[in-house]
């Protein structure tokens, strides 16, 4: 049996007398005390004996590989300590998974992490290397799209920190969120190759490969008892080969894991046909099998898609439930205690079939009676909704479904009959009610809806805000929550302070520990120690000077990365997120053009506008061709802006291409004013929002997701709130939403919009801007109209508090002294108090 969360020799492999008598079997060899002397010589011997290489004769990507080991070495110890503890203790474990890890570069996070910073940077300094040109060398794995992945990468960190035990399960994609570019101002999606070049933070377990299997149909025996019980025949099987990269706590000597999947063919080779001369043929397994974990989000518009899709969740849950009952518990481990030794937290749906899943195996090969292991499996399970669109609530077909995993269709439908009764049973008589909460939906096809099945299945469930939870309770899950009222919980994101504020903004956190002292990273609350101090002029005018300098960091970083030259006297207006049309990046982007308009129709002095900035982060989905528009016109918008004398130094646009972690790390201390303005209802959460306030920037937005939490913590008079609550936008839509009458009544949007229909901003091609202008004249699903006098009201009232750089000031550092709320930490002792009861 192999062991559990670090990796290590199946001693049984090696011999009994080795594990008996060897002084080093029980434990790690102690790495010693580290020095820059040490450190060097360390890394001298990863360049030589590791890369092979001479440093007269290495390349920066040499360097960079020999320096991640030998920083890698420091953690190793702490990871082989963590998982014999671990195992000797035999705790509840927290099995987190997640189809998306967005892990940001792990260099600067693992010295973070090990104090081993001025270290290794005079170490490179004696070497003659600018670490700085070794960071830069990293590639990110962009293991994720947006949000989800930062949160829970986010999540895993603070749990290594408060040393509980945590093993992170998800799929090691080849190719990642794609690598964005533009060509004509359009998104250009390029494969995201991050293993190009290595990647030194993992370790490869071929030996702990683990077999999936997909397609086939069952049949119905009977075992020795006389009971009968279906077996499934599966059609063709993959294996699933583990990763494991270390989860550094801060400075605790606690290391967890994450585990990620890579999928390969049982069979990748067939020697017969290649000597046939059909090369391709001969690895037709092997491409096809791999296909599951190459890429992130394989594009599903299409059956083959969708299928795909399936494969990969089915795929990496399947593997991740059984690493865990086979190799990580003890071989004699009882599993009707499973609900005391394990926790699975399912992060959104797309690991919901994990469900059936542990069902299957405890039935069909634990051989459990069905009633035994639906209560063993109720009690494993938690389930993290994070959205209130109904389109984003996976749904599968049945007939993808059968034809993919026909046994777990069998589970399904049996979990789904029992609940039809236990509804039936509570609202008797009520058949629209059973029709409204089945499992499976009969239109516009016969599909298993994965958040009903998780909602029925999971001990808990839980949005991700105050206002999101209310939601899911009052209007995505509302009959679920009036049956089962004691299953619904709320825990509102958090952030992980060591990469978004101590990593990210170094000047900042040396000036939050100058003037609080230390401890503060990992008990985040103290930042209320700051409060006083914003009444201090010194400490505003310090305040401001980490703003510029970070300001400084950001406009060189852009000028080398992406040929932007941006003024140094600008208010910085950040948006960045993914894009989407219910999170109004056309709403910032009418903002901007209202004010071009203002000054080239003579409406307004160029010298009246407030200097700004607006800079954009956003990928849209590949497939999402509203969206791909909106990035188009932004980036139409932005070149004749920036190209107008008239607005020169007082207007400017930025889009930089391939928003992801690193350069998140760089823009969000840069920020002045954080741009939060989703339509009231939509958005579950957010963590950009978060981020911005802990590091300094003001935040303008609507009563939605965590902004509502944000903004009372905060202070209104520290807080730019406008546009409609969510109930006025329910009332607004049921009377009849006509956006086109706003455009006839409000003369400045009505000018705004007709410049941007007029195709000044695309050489006079009105073609081209027509699908979003009209889909903001006759559709605007999100209302950015409505809000958009509300909005401009609010942008005034920026302008005016940004002309005092005093007032400015107190408002940034009360938010930061207020938002220690927003940690991940604390996120994490709620899930612990309210969900997983795993100490």
């Amino acid at each position: 049996m192999v062991s559990d969360e670090s990796p290590s020799t199946d001693a049984r492999r090696i011999g009994p007398s080795f594990k008996a008598n060897h002084p080093l079997a029980s434990g790690p060899v102690v790495q010693p005390a580290p020095t820059v002397d040490g450190f060097v010589e360390a890394f001298l011997a990863e360049l030589n004996y590791g890369q092979g290489v001479l440093l007269s004769q290495s390349t920066v990507n040499d360097q960079y590989l020999a320096l991640a080991r030998t920083v890698r070495r420091y953690l190793m110890a702490d990871w082989l300590e963590t998982g014999a503890r671990r195992r000797q203790a035999q705790q509840k474990t927290v099995a987190y998974l997640s189809a998306e890890y967005l892990l940001g570069r792990q260099l600067g996070n693992n010295l973070l992490a090990t104090n081993l910073q001025d270290v290794a940077e005079e170490a490179m300094r004696r070497s003659g290397i600018d670490i700085a040109a070794l960071r830069s060398q990293e590639v990110e794995p962009g293991l994720g799209n947006g949000g989800l992945g930062r949160l829970a990468a986010c999540f895993v960190d603070s749990l290594a920190t408060m040393d509980v035990p945590c093993i992170g399960y998800g799929i090691r994609y080849e190719y990642g969120i794609f690598r964005q570019t533009f060509v004509e101002d359009r998104q250009v999606e390029l494969p995201d190759s991050w293993l190009s070049l290595g990647s030194p933070w993992e370790f490869p377990h071929p030996e702990r490969q683990v077999i999936v299997s997909f397609g086939g149909h069952t049949e119905t025996t009977t075992d020795d008892a006389g009971v009968e019980r279906s077996r499934w025949i599966p059609d063709w099987n993959v294996l699933g080969m583990p990763y494991h990269y270390m989860v550094p706590g801060f400075r605790n000597g606690v290391v967890n894991t994450l585990r990620l999947w890579s999928a390969r063919a049982t069979h990748a080779f067939d020697l017969q046909i290649f000597n046939s001369g059909d090369y391709a043929q001969a690895v037709r397994s092997q491409t096809f099998a791999e296909n599951i974990s190459k890429v992130l989000y394989p594009e599903d518009s299409t059956p083959q898609g969708k299928e795909l899709r399936l494969q990969q969740q089915y795929f990496f849950v399947a593997c991740s439930l059984h690493d865990f009952i086979d190799n990580t518990l003890p071989a004699d481990y009882d599993l009707r205690r499973l609900p005391e030794r394990l926790v699975v937290q399912l992060n959104d749906t797309h690991p919901v079939i994990a469900i059936p899943e542990l069902m299957r195996i405890l039935v069909d090969r634990k051989g459990f009676d069905w009633d035994e292991a639906w209560d063993i499996t109720k009690r494993c399970f938690a389930y993290t909704c994070h959205t209130l669109l109904p389109e984003a609530l996976e749904v599968w077909s049945v007939d993808l479904l059968g034809r993919l995993l026909p046994r777990h269709l069998e589970i399904i439908y049996r979990i789904n009959e029992e609940f039809l009764d236990e509804v039936r049973e509570a609202f008797p008589g009520d058949e629209m009610r059973v029709r409204r909460m089945s499992v499976i939906a009969e239109h516009p096809e016969r599909s298993v809806r994965m958040a009903y099945l998780a909602t029925v299945a999971g001990a808990k469930v839980n949005g991700v805000a105050e206002l999101h939870s209310q939601l899911l309770r009052d209007k995505v899950l509302p009959d679920f929550s009036q049956l089962w009222p004691e299953k619904f919980t709320n825990v509102t994101n958090g952030v992980t302070p060591r990469r978004f504020v101590l990593l990210a903004n170094r000047r900042l956190s040396d000036l939050v520990t100058d003037t609080i002292g230390e401890g503060w990273v990992t008990d985040l609350d103290r930042l209320r120690e700051l409060e006083p101090h914003a009444e201090d002029p010194e400490f505003r005018a310090a305040f401001r000077q980490v703003k510029a300098d970070n300001k400084e960091r950001l406009y060189k970083l852009l000028r080398v990365r992406d040929g932007l030259d941006l003024p140094r006297e600008a208010m910085l207006d950040v948006m960045v997120k993914r894009l989407h049309e219910y999170k109004r990046q056309t709403l910032k982007l009418l903002h901007i053009v209202s004010l071009y308009e203002g000054v080239v129709s003579g409406r307004v002095a160029p010298e009246d506008l407030t200097p700004r900035t607006v800079v954009f982060g956003a990928k849209a989905a590949p497939g999402y061709h509203m969206a791909k528009e909106i990035i188009f016109l932004i980036n139409a918008v932005a070149d004749t802006v920036n190209a107008d004398p008239r607005v020169a130094g007082r207007l400017s646009v930025a889009f930089p291409a391939n928003y992801n972690v690193t350069l998140a790390e760089k823009l969000i201390p840069a920020a002045d004013l954080s741009e939060q303005i989703s339509l009231a209802g939509k958005e579950a959460s957010g963590t950009g929002n978060m981020k911005f306030a802990l590091n300094g920037a003001l935040t303008i937005g609507t009563d939605d997701g965590a902004n509502v939490e944000i903004r009372r913590l905060v202070g209104d008079d520290n807080f730019f709130l406008f546009g409609m609550t969510e109930p006025e936008v329910e009332t607004l839509r049921g009377e009849g939403y006509v956006p086109a009458d706003l455009y006839e009544q409000d003369p400045v949007l009505r000018a705004t919009i007709d410049l941007l229909a007029s195709g000044h901003f695309t050489g006079g091609d009105r073609q081209v801007v027509a699908p979003v202008v009209d889909n903001l004249l006759h559709q605007d699903a999100f209302m950015a109209l409505a809000d958009f006098p509300a909005y401009l009201e609010a942008q005034a009232r920026v302008d005016a508090a940004y002309a005092d750089p005093d007032t400015w000031s107190r408002m940034a550092i009360l938010n930061v002294a207020r938002s220690g709320f927003f940690s991940s930490d604390r996120s994490m002792r709620d899930y612990l108090e309210r969900i997983w009861t795993a100490r």
